[in-house]
């Protein structure tokens, strides 16, 4: 199979338009650095209708709910591309990106050490993200992300909590 960066004609359409993000993984060059910066802008001003309580219950919800309806459209385009981790699947960058915006403060040094910290660890892959990288089809499209987004996560909450004042 010659690998594609577009949908094949009638098929799985819905799951192309979700693994790239809308059309944001055909962006270049960087698409996910574009999927990532689109997370935060998108977090940072739906997150301004928010009541403060449910910031970080809507942070969770959103982050979970991304990395597993991810899952599916991310095997899809792949099987029908012909590559195994194509580069124009975002959806795992957004799902990533997310976590990575749990209980940050909404303030533009904590989003762009969210934004920063999240990229050098999904481009980085520090052990075990690798190995993640390995599992089958769309889970390890989707885990490597979520781990970078982890690491970016804890070392955000640290900043937060015992250097920023």
């Amino acid at each position: 199979m010659t690998p594609s960066v577009t949908p094949p004609a009638n098929k799985s359409r819905f799951s192309w338009l979700i693994a790239t993000f809308f059309g944001v993984g055909y962006l270049r060059p960087g698409p996910g650095t574009y999927a990532s910066f689109a997370t935060v802008l998108i977090w940072w001003c739906s997150s301004r209708y928010l009541p403060s309580p449910w910031l970080l219950p809507v942070a969770v919800f959103a982050a979970v709910l991304v990395s597993l309806i991810g899952i599916p459209p991310s095997t899809v385009v792949a099987r029908e591309s012909g590559i195994k981790d194509p580069g124009f699947v975002v959806i795992d960058e957004v799902a990533g990106q997310m976590i990575a915006l749990i209980a940050v403060p909404l303030n533009w040094k904590y989003l762009l050490a969210s934004l920063i910290l999240f990229r050098v660890f999904d481009i980085m892959k520090p052990f075990p993200l690798r190995r993640l990288e390995k599992l089958p089809e769309g889970t390890g499209i989707m885990m490597d992300d979520v781990g970078a987004g982890l690491y970016a996560l804890v070392l955000l909450q640290i900043w937060s909590h015992w250097f920023a004042r």
